[in-house]
């Protein structure tokens, strides 16, 4: 399903910004035009800091523990699983993920 974010104008080049998504939470980078959206959790201890990480190349960078994810996908460096990562688009300055709610089959 297609959710609305936020507007790309509350967005800074370079900076993550966090948002809750049916108890999900999703960060949000803004790099050169392009709009990507990642799981705010780092897995190492679970954090919910992702949003404040830095920019580093093609990759947010962890603020704690350092560990780099690429923005595209959100693998590790060496191309092993690391973040959640959900399509985006803009539309008329809107930006849109899309989200799929985790069900659970017990």
């Amino acid at each position: 399903m297609l959710i609305e974010i936020c507007n790309i104008n509350d967005l800074l080049n370079n900076k993550g910004k966090k948002f809750l998504v049916e108890d999900t939470e999703i960060a949000i980078f803004l790099v050169n035009g392009n709009v990507f959206a990642l799981s705010n959790i780092c897995p190492h201890q679970h954090s919910s800091i992702i949003h404040d990480g830095f920019i580093e190349d093609e990759f947010v960078v962890c603020p704690v523990h350092g560990w780099r994810f690429r923005l595209c996908d959100g693998k590790k460096e060496n191309g092993y699983n690391g973040l959640k990562s959900f399509k985006t688009i803009v539309e008329n300055d809107k930006v849109f993920i899309e989200f799929q709610k985790n069900e659970f089959n017990w």
